[in-house]
């Protein structure tokens, strides 16, 4: 009864497999048991350049959630209205939105992304040295740059230690490739307190971040040789054919010779000169099933770059049902990475030019006054709209005042935070409708930020 029962007999003697049978579960010979998942692909920086350089899906997955980011910038929030208003004008003049940007972007790219604080002090310091903050006088520049620039890099592995996993000093070469050829390499050892320092992905074991191009490696190669592979239909989707019955008296060079010529003249003139027992027609390649493959393509890099397809493409989807959500979906991700990366990062630079003491009317101590940063929203809707949703919620306030859930004052706390009333409305619908309504609004305005670049 062993394996001799594999093999069976029909009606006629014949000997047969069993299908249900096969080479065995989990067995040397079962298919799914020699397949692996892919190793690991690690892209030196010039490999990730090229594949940035040359595959523009590549380069809006990691340019695109980089400038959502900071596209609408943010708000330092606080009661002094002229401080505030010079606070923000510094971060404009030190170009600190465009150093952020470039600042994600490296590390999308390259898996580490720094900004230099270009610190001036009163008295003599070296890079190597932490920051005193009562020793400061100004921030006189920004400039980010990615990992090329560091050589190498000194980690914190205590676990029983509040920057655990942290970079503790970083050494900093500050010649470029060509510099390094005439002059050798010049590096410099920086400590981690005169640098802004992003990396979204590292292993544990590892000093530096992974590029997210990695990852996608694979998937990038697919849609790359799908766009190859419709050129290639569309170059040829449409052919002549010529049928004669002369043709069977013809060599090989002959018929090449005829082929050429004809396909000079017939792509060149619409008059076709042929015989009556000849035969001029036109075959189309059968491209059935081929949309089909190109959606899942699309759906697994979306997935896979956790992008909607709409913000990949850069376009509006064909319908507005399913793609007004996945684009919120895409912007809570995107507040998600603001709040849990930049907020810190720009916090920790504004602490430092309010202890800076040429900047900004003077020395202040960040901890002695109320202030706090809010990113501007990511999208907005237009005036009808966002009256319509202020007056939802000053209806549903009024009746949490009239139900005693809530007081005046918790509602003014809620809606206007401690710094008064503001441009911005937070809103939070309690119906399907009401979703359905600002989803649709959120996707018309995605798309005309779009638009218009």
């Amino acid at each position: 009864m062993g394996s001799a029962k594999i093999l069976l007999t029909d009606k006629k003697g014949s000997i047969i497999n069993d299908f249900m049978v096969g080479n065995g579960k989990g067995y040397a010979k079962d298919n799914l048991t020699r397949q692996v998942p892919g190793q690991r692909r690690q892209l030196a920086p010039s490999d990730l350049e090229d594949l940035y350089s040359s595959n523009s899906m590549a380069a809006n997955i990691i340019d695109i959630p980089a400038e959502d980011m900071t596209r609408s910038g943010w708000t330092i929030k606080m009661k002094d209205e002229k401080l505030k208003a010079l606070y923000e004008s510094r971060l404009r003049q030190l170009k600190a939105k465009d150093m952020f940007k470039q600042l994600n972007i490296f590390d999308r790219l390259y898996g580490d992304g720094f900004i230099s604080l270009g610190l001036i002090q009163k008295s003599t310091f070296e890079l190597s040295d932490a920051i005193k903050l009562d020793d400061l006088k100004k921030i006189s520049y920004l400039n980010a740059f990615s990992s090329k620039k560091v050589n190498n890099r000194v980690i914190d592995e205590d676990v029983f230690s509040p920057r655990y996993g942290k970079s503790e000093s970083f050494e900093i070469n500050n010649r470029s490739r060509t510099g390094i050829e005439i002059a050798g390499q010049t590096q410099v050892s920086v400590h981690h307190s005169r640098l802004i320092h992003q990396q979204s992905t590292r292993f544990e074991d590892e000093i530096e971040g992974t590029s997210l191009l990695e990852s996608l490696y694979d998937i990038l190669t697919v849609m790359d040789t799908s766009l190859w592979s419709v050129g290639q239909i569309m170059y040829d989707f449409v052919f002549k054919v010529f049928k004669s019955k002369d043709i069977d008296g013809m060599n090989n060079a002959d018929k090449a010779e005829l082929g050429m010529l004809m396909d000079y003249k017939f792509r060149t003139e619409a008059l076709a000169v042929i015989a009556n027992d000849e035969e001029l027609g036109k075959e189309s390649t059968n491209v059935s099933g081929i949309n089909q493959l190109l959606d899942f393509t699309w759906d697994y890099l979306a997935g896979a770059a956790r992008m909607p397809k709409t913000v990949l493409k850069g376009q509006e989807a064909g319908t507005l049902t399913g793609a007004q959500y996945d684009v919120m979906n895409y912007y809570s991700r995107i507040a998600s990475m603001q709040e849990n990366s930049m907020r810190p990062q720009l916090e920790y630079l504004v602490r430092l030019l309010m202890w800076c003491e040429d900047e900004c009317g003077g020395r202040i101590d960040p901890d002695s006054i109320e202030w706090s940063i809010e990113f501007n929203p990511l999208w907005s809707v237009d005036s009808k709209t966002d009256a319509e949703i202020r007056k939802l919620t000053a209806e549903s306030d009024k009746i949490y005042i009239e139900s005693g859930v809530l007081g005046p004052s918790d509602v003014q706390e809620a809606r206007f935070g401690r710094f008064g009333v503001t441009e911005t409305s937070k809103f939070n619908a309690d119906s399907a409708a009401d979703i359905d309504k600002l989803a649709e609004s959120v996707y018309k305005k995605y798309k005309e930020n779009r638009a218009d670049g």
